[in-house]
């Protein structure tokens, strides 16, 4: 049985059409994606469990943190078994929250929530969101930051549909779109998500494939590629990786991408609705568009990446996206077209960061374990996921305590992520190629024979 999971099991003929690969990469990745539309259920929560916005606003932390450790704890598991095995395994976790979830919010029991959508889940948003890079990134080797935004895209999308829908099944099964029939269509729009997502992953599961170890792209010869900056040739194993200052640096400069990105994306529906005062409807659907720009940038931005570099892909994310937070701080409350501009702006930043990550730790420590090291990177989404909710929430809760709304709820938690990704900026600006003392050693040269030369 175990065979039927494995790396053999699902090793593709030499022939195989690597274009079949990311529809099935892009299934769980659409399923897990959904944790970005957490906050259409921010409010409906808020009012089921009569809590506040950083009680509730820890569900989604959590999540996040248990990704970030799980994919570090996991990596390189997840690399030894093969994608099949570890989106299944994901699948499992994802699933088994939700349900543990809909439990919490039956029984009105908040600790069942952050047990079910904040660990479990958290879980299999680790495994699964690891599983199916490396493997596009052996698929495309011509093309790894295409590779990369192809696999992260559907990350970005799920939210996209899980947004609209979400609200959908919550009107449909609570009987109207009152505040009150969305608290009560909670329990069942969970248990459907579930159910749904079960179906989608195990399809994913079962259709991926990692390419025959003689296959290689079509009129592709890698002894002609050109070099490119910060692109080394040599392969560095996770243990080196982190012992460089390379490593470090890039913790840096996805932390702060990715807090400020989420500290607006966690917020979103509330936000809108507090800035322009619109109904709960639009505000999904506001939620949906920054899902679409998140998904949107993790493809164009990380293809863009292939042509003028990483760093200067990542100097666009941080620099720009500085000056777009301070436009809203300023001048985001009177303008509905900034407001929506400048978090798309963001949005796009923040999913592109991700997409071109994993491509940016290839550049600089090779591809024998970029999946596992790629993995250990990710726990400076965990604690992003904790800081960016956790300064905007705060902030918001005590605005509103000292009797501050609309936007100047949020204006100081908007000017401390321009702080970070000024932070962030520098740290990018001081990445180097990595020395050659932490690369693997290379297997020396055989004639013919197979003789040592």
């Amino acid at each position: 049985m175990a065979s039927r999971f494995g790396r053999e099991a699902i090793t593709a003929p030499p022939t195989f059409n690597r274009w079949m690969i990311p529809p099935a990469a892009l299934a769980i990745h659409l399923c897990i994606g959904q944790v970005y539309a957490f906050s259409v259920f921010k409010t409906p929560f808020m009012e089921h469990f009569d809590a506040r916005e950083v009680s509730i606003g820890w569900i989604f932390s959590l999540a996040i943190l248990m990704l970030g450790l799980s994919s570090a704890i996991f990596g390189t598991w997840v690399e030894k078994v093969g994608p099949r095995a570890s989106m299944l395994a994901a699948g499992a976790c994802w699933v088994s929250g939700f349900f543990v979830a809909s439990l919490g919010i039956a029984t009105g029991q908040l600790w069942l929530v952050y047990l079910g959508y904040g660990f479990i889940c958290g879980i299999g948003l680790g495994i699964g969101y690891i599983s199916p890079v490396s493997t596009l990134m052996k698929w495309f080797p011509d093309r790894p930051g295409l590779a990369t935004g192809l696999a992260i895209m559907g990350f970005g999308g799920g939210a996209l549909i899980a947004s609209p829908m979400s609200n959908a099944l919550m009107s449909f099964y609570g009987g109207g779109d009152e505040a009150s029939d969305l608290v009560a269509g909670l329990t069942p729009t969970f248990v459907t998500l579930a159910i749904v997502y079960a179906f989608v992953i195990a399809a994913g599961a079962f259709v991926i494939r990692v390419p025959h170890p003689d296959w290689r792209p079509k009129n592709w010869d890698p002894s002609k590629d050109r070099a490119k900056p910060m692109q080394t040739k040599r392969n560095v194993s996770a243990k080196n990786a982190i012992r460089t200052p390379q490593f470090w640096l890039l913790w840096v400069v996805l932390f702060t991408n990715v807090t400020a990105g989420i500290g607006i994306l966690e917020n979103a529906a509330p936000m809108i609705t507090d800035y322009f005062g619109i109904a709960a409807a639009a505000a999904a659907g506001f939620v949906g568009l920054l899902s679409l720009a998140n998904m949107g940038g993790r493809f164009v931005w990380s293809t863009l990446s292939d042509v003028i570099g990483r760093k200067n892909t990542y100097m666009m994310y941080l620099g720009v996206g500085a000056v777009a937070y301070l436009l809203i701080s300023m001048f985001g409350g009177g303008s509905l077209a900034l407001f929506l501009v400048a978090t798309l702006v963001i949005m796009s930043f923040y999913g592109g960061g991700f997409a071109t990550i994993p491509a940016y730790l290839k550049d600089l420590f090779g591809t024998m374990q970029v999946g596992a090291i790629h993995g250990r990177l990710l726990t400076a989404w965990s604690a992003a996921g904790v800081v960016g909710p956790l300064v905007v929430n705060s902030v918001v809760q005590k605005g509103a305590d000292s009797g501050l709304e609309g936007p100047s709820l949020y204006t100081p938690g908007l000017l401390i992520m321009v702080g970070l990704l000024v932070i962030g900026f520098i740290a990018n600006l001081l990445v180097r190629p990595v020395k050659e003392k932490f690369a693997e050693p290379e297997a020396p040269a055989t004639n013919e024979e197979g003789e040592q030369r």
